[in-house]
């Protein structure tokens, strides 16, 4: 009975594949004209496919010129529609061309889901009209992104506080640089808020509610040795970023010498962040191994996702003196079944100089035992070599940076961690 029943089921899973097979094969023919059409056309010079047409609900305007010439072009799985299904954080690969440089790979995202630039254009509606729907240029001069005119001269922290995580507590030392930095006017460079055209004020705002990730990019470029991917240009809603290289999570197999080095990179990555001489402290609240890329030629860790970065000044803290301001805070270690979960409180890492949120959410997300992502565990780290494994250092070391049993024993574990594995990265070598 048991044999005749599984035979049964195997005929019918046979059946199911033969059915679903047949079934995409009548769907790509049906789609045969769409498919050929997709491949002959550059959707990225339409104006609508980008949403250019809801311009200034938009992200900006500086990279227009190179789309609408057919300079940036999706490569050949990004030209099918159909896809789209499964692209659900709207992230295209594409090929950016330069006459003398040649064409080089990019990113470009939408910034969020479909469902949430929906949502973003029905909440413009609604706070300018009351209606779900309706015309959103003329709605966005509704809204709070118009209400700084060209009569204001300064964007303020009153005024965004709280609109995301960038701006969560911002300064007024944050904001000056956030616009002074804003790439999408060609007249950059001036921190007075009325410099900016009505447009560009408006997507700059708009950025910095919906999804700040391009103004992190700017404000904290790469090319002054932050940890982040290059910021591009963007047309209508259609942000472009420098391509870094394959997830982190394409290296949880790679050789222990390379791992190491890795887990290195990744531990300076969360010690610039927390102290650098610019005294801003960025604490990143999404960890896990697709939010970080490494360069193929130079081995680079870079941050690929930075939507959940929270910017807290220093020098304001130390002025504003909180109550226990001057007390160093531990990150309190949370041991879930959920991939890349983390304990916070946004309110302590903005009111503390001294946080050791950095070093928790990268020992216990992506080096430790605790670090789990797509049914694995046992993080970069995993399965170390005999001898270091016998030595024991390394796991008290990475057990001590995510749960700790000493008093500030986090902040002594990762000083301890960085120097161990810069030397096992030189024994690898």
């Amino acid at each position: 009975m048991l044999r005749f029943s599984s035979l049964k089921l195997g005929r019918l899973y046979r059946c199911f594949k033969f059915l679903l097979v047949v079934g995409l094969s009548v769907v790509l023919l049906m789609n045969t004209h769409s498919l050929l059409a997709s491949f002959q056309r550059n959707e990225l010079a339409d104006r609508r496919f980008i949403n250019l047409n809801k311009c200034p609900a938009c992200f900006g305007t500086s990279w227009c010129r190179k789309f609408m010439n057919g300079q940036v072009t999706f490569e050949t799985w990004g030209r099918l529609r159909f896809l789209d299904f499964f692209n659900v954080k709207n992230v295209y690969f594409a090929q950016y061309g330069e006459p003398r440089e040649g064409t080089r790979r990019i990113v470009l995202k939408r910034l969020g889901s479909n469902q949430e630039l929906a949502d973003i254009d029905q909440k413009i509606c609604k706070r300018a009209t009351g209606r779900p729907r309706c015309d959103l240029i003329q709605a966005m001069y509704k809204t709070e992104f118009a209400r700084l005119n060209g009569d204001v001269r300064l964007l303020t922290p009153d005024v965004v506080e709280g609109w995301s995580d960038l701006v969560h507590c911002p300064s007024q030392r944050l904001l000056d640089r956030v616009v002074r930095r804003y790439a999408e006017t060609k007249d950059s460079g001036s921190f007075l808020l009325k410099n900016l055209k009505d447009t560009e004020r408006m997507q700059l705002l708009m950025t910095l509610a919906f999804n700040p990730e391009p103004l992190v990019l700017q404000s904290f470029p790469s090319d002054e040795g932050w940890p982040f991917a290059k910021y591009l240009g963007a047309c209508g809603r259609m942000v472009a970023v420098n391509y870094v290289g394959e997830e982190l999570w394409s290296f949880y197999g790679a050789p222990w010498g390379k791992r190491v080095d890795l887990a290195r990179q990744l531990m300076d990555i969360a010690e610039q962040l927390t102290n650098n001489d610019f005294d801003f402290a960025l604490y990143l609240l999404d960890v896990s191994f697709d939010n970080f890329a490494v360069g193929p030629r130079d081995g680079k860790v870079i941050i690929v996702d930075a939507e959940n970065v929270i910017v807290a000044d220093k020098r304001l803290i130390r002025q504003n003196k909180p109550e226990n301001y001057d007390v160093w805070y531990e990150s309190h270690f949370e041991d879930c079944d959920r991939e890349a979960c983390l304990s916070f409180s946004k309110d302590i890492l903005c009111s503390r100089v001294t946080v050791d949120h950095n070093y928790y959410a990268i020992c216990q997300n992506l080096l430790s035992r605790y670090a789990k992502w797509r049914g694995t565990t046992g993080g970069l780290l995993h399965d170390p070599p005999a001898d270091v494994a016998r030595e024991g250092r390394l796991e008290a070391l990475l057990d001590e940076c995510t749960n700790p049993k000493k008093r500030y024993g986090r902040f002594r574990a990762a000083k301890e961690l960085r120097e161990f594995l810069t030397q096992l990265s030189e024994v690898a070598r």
